[in-house]
């Protein structure tokens, strides 16, 4: 693919959920390259100002956090101006910020509470933010001719993958792809690509309880790549979209699953 020709101006990922988990990973491998960052989570600032000290230090060329809740759609929209205010653009957003269910339960018992709530903040917030993200990439790219928007889903190998004691889990990803192939192409022609990834089984907060289940199954061959998926690997491919230089392969969907989803007999 073609290589974009470098803007003096750094360009600015807008990041939700990216002080912990696969967001930090993401974090981390655009701040080696330099990306103004703006970072959202639910915490105060106080409790992760370490985290953005370390993006500085690790070569963010301008770090902001933004306390807010993904399925707040209210609060899209002024958001989405407080980035630019702070760091006068909005290059590229990553949807990452997503929850898993309090409790995994069989969907013969499962209720609606979950359901909707996973729903709120893992598939509607996102593809809303999308939207107010996107007007504004519009506006920019009228502007500049150079301009290339980037937009990325971070979903999961569950959006395919049936587990039958979280389908509010898998129903919410299974809707991020339809949600990624809708806004590719809705704007491919504002110079906007917009793109998936899938990470597969990945050490995080939200997989430590299943850890001693999955080391097993890691040992006993459940992806070619014998390891635990860990957030840096989904932000390398991440960071290589959100650099440029991808706007044809708009729509795709990259698998970081270490080979999990390779049929194999």
């Amino acid at each position: 693919m073609p290589t974009p020709t470098p803007s003096p101006t750094p360009r600015t990922a807008l990041i939700t959920g990216g002080t912990r988990g696969i967001g930090r990973g993401i974090a981390d491998a655009l701040a080696a390259k330099g990306f103004g960052l703006a970072i959202t989570g639910r915490r105060p600032r106080t409790d992760v100002e370490n985290v953005l000290e370390e993006l500085r230090s690790a070569g963010a060329a301008s770090v902001s956090y933004h306390a807010s809740d993904v399925a707040d759609l209210a609060a899209h929209e002024p958001l989405v101006a407080r980035v630019v205010e702070a760091h006068g653009r909005l290059d590229c957003l990553v949807n990452n910020a997503g929850i898993a269910p309090d409790v995994r339960a069989d969907i013969l018992d499962a209720g609606g509470d979950s359901f909707d709530r996973l729903i709120d903040v893992n598939l509607k917030g996102p593809y809303f933010l999308t939207q107010a993200a996107a007007k504004r990439m519009i506006r920019q790219a009228e502007g500049d001719d150079a301009f290339e928007g980037v937009i990325v889903n971070v979903g999961s190998i569950s959006a395919t993958v049936a587990s039958v004691n979280r389908g509010d889990y898998c129903i919410s990803k299974a809707g991020v792809a339809m949600s990624t192939a809708l806004w590719a192409a809705r704007l491919g022609e504002h110079r906007i690509g917009v793109f998936e990834v899938r990470p597969g089984v990945t050490a995080t907060d939200m997989t430590a309880g299943v850890k001693d289940k999955y080391d097993k199954l890691f040992a006993d061959g459940l992806t070619a790549v014998k390891r635990w998926g860990d957030p840096a690997d989904t932000g390398t491919v991440v960071a290589a979209m959100c650099a440029g230089g991808w706007l044809y392969a708009t729509g795709s969907t990259v698998m970081v699953d270490g080979g999990l989803t390779i049929p194999r007999l």
